[in-house]
């Protein structure tokens, strides 16, 4: 059986599962073919091989390539080259062959005159010519041979080299009538066709046909015309007499309208190739001018204008071109100046409300200090200006950290460090409220190093924003911290099985004071800027942050991070849409289906005899994950809709065990 007709099985060499394979040592893939790559019978790849002498037959036309699909003025004037070749082919066809029908219909009109004269002089002679009466065979055939010799000779002879006579024996069988005569060293035999003679010996008019003529001095053949007639001697013996008239001439005339309708054909294609490079260039150059104009303008370089001349279209469009620069750099120096503006009034009023806030800090902590004095009213009141307060000062700092990131004045301090550490201090400072909470705290893939150059202040941020959010929306259900590392990518995703994200918000989940529900209350005092601000510092980093969730199944933050600062990333460790998600439930409960029909003959226990299995309270200990290293950046907009007959309840919690997604995304970040 071949390959194509056996039916793929997780776990075959060369198959990809929903998990493709970790990494070999050295960086490579196992278990996965190159892209594009083919398996011959025997298993071993056929593609790198064609891929390699594909490339060596495409790099020399690369260049060509290359200035054929970016210079438009080469492919206008190569399209008129070319039309106005083919034209010139077309008209040159049709002109030589009008031309060449038109020799030869005054060659065949000249020669069936010069034919029917010499037929009509031939029997004219025999008319006149007496027979001499009493002679045996043998000389009446030597006087028809003498007869024809005699007359081959003077019709021949008008004719100078303009046309040759040929005068034959009807095949009859008698072989003393069998006599040849010809003129101008013709070769009979060959010259003149046998079928031309078969209709001259069923036939009385006069036949023709275009052959070639053949000499016995050694002379080339060439073309002719040959006309012929069956004729009678003056005693009355029949004969056949034919007209060869050669068409050199015609060849010569015909071969000198080719060679100039070449020479002027060749001629107009070049001329019309350089009007066509003339006129293009005309238009095409301000393009271009435009076009590099528009570089520089997009690089920022703003006071560069095209330069204008004339009044016709090209010239408008110019003049309208520098209004729009001159529009654009002055909407742009506005837009700055307001952006300057804003940056400094946010910069300015958070540092100017640290000095009143610090007073009121020192108010307040004194007057929370005394509440046991108050009535209850007055001393809940002193515990809402404290808490407030502590929200009032993570807002002013988050407000700070934002206007860095605007200004441009962020910097990153990057050390090699290891990410178990930080995920430790994060969870130790989460306990707290995942105690009030009711949540456990599981960590996953903590056995090895997770090593990157990372500034830990602001990992360390990003990842209590994620964890803190995760407590707050888990509905009390267990959060997943999971790392892992792979080539040079390090990652930390935090998974809950809360509420989860409805289509759409895991790209608004990143933006400034966005909130999935704005009727949640806040348990923690968050100020609406944490994702924005973490977002920002993953890609400080050269990192990503993105979400992933799905209506009433929890969510995933992932955040990937290179494992040597400004390395570019390839890919992540961990998929972005999690094992246990609805859609890989589903599809490992459809293998287990197909799977249990393939078994149907074994024996099964009664339903009555089975016992009900219940979903665990709590998640189990999970097992380590396994390292994905080609699951690509996502756009951290994948979110799966809740189906409608979703009836599992907390089978998000649910472990499946099953293949893990690596899925394929394209690097888009969260806002």
């Amino acid at each position: 059986m071949t390959t194509g007709s056996t039916a793929p099985k997780p776990g075959d060499p060369g198959v990809r599962t929903g998990r493709a394979a970790g990494p070999g040592r050295g960086g490579s893939r196992t278990g996965r073919l190159p892209r594009g790559g083919r398996l011959f019978r025997d298993g071993t790849p056929g593609g790198p091989v064609l891929r390699l002498f594909a490339r060596w037959v495409r790099r020399p036309l690369l260049p060509a390539v290359r200035l054929w699909r970016r210079n438009i003025q080469l492919r206008i004037v190569a399209g008129t080259l070319l039309m106005s070749l083919g034209v010139v082919l077309l008209l040159g066809l049709v002109v030589i062959g009008q031309v060449r029908n038109g020799l030869l219909d005054a060659k065949e009109k000249a020669a069936q005159s010069q034919a029917a004269g010499g037929f009509s002089a031939a029997q004219d002679r025999a008319a006149t010519t007496p027979s001499a009466p009493g002679q045996q065979d043998g000389g009446r055939a030597g006087s028809s041979v003498n007869w024809r010799s005699t007359l081959v000779e003077q019709l021949a002879s008008g004719g100078q080299s303009a046309y040759n006579v040929v005068a034959l024996s009807l095949d009859t069988g008698d072989t003393a009538s069998r006599g040849v005569r010809a003129s101008g060293e013709v070769d009979p035999i060959t010259s003149i066709p046998a079928e031309l003679r078969h209709s001259v010996a069923q036939g009385a008019g006069t036949f023709q046909k275009f052959t070639s003529i053949h000499y016995t001095s050694g002379k080339a053949s060439e073309a002719g015309l040959v006309i012929g007639k069956r004729l009678n001697e003056a005693d009355g013996t029949q004969y056949e007499l034919y007209y060869l008239f050669p068409l050199t001439q015609e060849e010569d005339s015909l071969t000198l309208v080719k060679g100039t309708l070449a020479t002027a054909g060749l001629f107009v294609v070049v001329l019309l190739g350089a009007i066509a490079w003339l006129m293009v260039r005309q238009v095409v150059t301000p393009v271009r001018m435009a076009a590099g104009i528009a570089e520089r303008l997009s690089a920022g370089r703003l006071q560069e204008r095209m330069k204008v001349t004339g009044e016709d279209d090209i010239a408008r469009l110019g003049e309208a071109f520098n209004k729009m620069a001159q529009n654009l750099q002055l909407k742009i120096q506005q837009l700055e100046e307001l952006s300057r503006m804003q940056r400094r009034f946010v910069s300015d009023v958070s540092h100017e409300l640290r000095t009143p806030l610090t007073t009121v800090r020192m108010a307040a902590d004194v007057i929370h200090e005394a509440r046991v004095d108050f009535d209850p009213v007055t001393a809940r009141s002193a515990e809402l200006l404290g808490d407030q307060l502590d929200r009032f000062e993570s807002l002013l700092s988050d407000l700070l950290e934002i206007s860095r990131f605007d200004a441009g004045a962020a910097a990153l301090d990057a050390e090699p460090i290891d990410l178990r550490q930080v995920v430790r201090r994060v969870i130790g400072g989460a306990e707290p409220l995942a105690e009030r909470k009711g949540t456990r705290i599981v960590v996953v893939g903590d056995k090895q190093p997770v090593v990157a150059e990372a500034d830990a202040r602001r990992v360390e941020r990003v990842l209590r924003n994620l964890v803190v959010n995760a407590v707050e929306h888990g509905e009390g259900r267990d959060v997943v911290v999971k790392l892992a590392a792979a080539g040079g990518a390090v990652a930390v995703a935090v998974r809950d099985y809360g509420v989860g994200l409805k289509p759409g918000e895991a790209t608004r989940v990143f933006n400034r004071f966005w909130r999935a529900d704005p009727a949640r209350a806040r348990t923690t005092g968050g100020t609406g800027l944490g994702l924005s601000i973490a977002v920002e510092d993953a890609r400080l980093h050269g990192g990503w942050l993105q979400a992933w969730g799905e209506p009433g199944g929890g969510s995933q933050f992932r955040l990937t991070l290179p494992r040597t600062a400004d390395e570019p990333l390839r890919g992540s460790p961990i998929p972005l849409e999690p094992e246990d998600s609805r859609r890989n439930r589903e599809q490992a409960a459809a293998g287990r289906s197909q799977e249990s029909a393939r078994l149907a003959a074994v024996p099964t226990q009664a339903a009555g005899d089975r016992a009900q299995l219940s979903v665990p309270a709590r998640l189990p200990s999970p097992q380590r994950a396994t390292v994905d290293p080609t699951a690509l950046p996502g756009s951290g907009a994948r979110v799966v809709p809740r189906a409608a007959t979703d009836n599992d309840g907390g089978a998000g919690r649910a472990r499946t065990g099953g293949h893990g997604n690596a899925e394929r995304e394209d690097g888009t970040r969260g806002r």
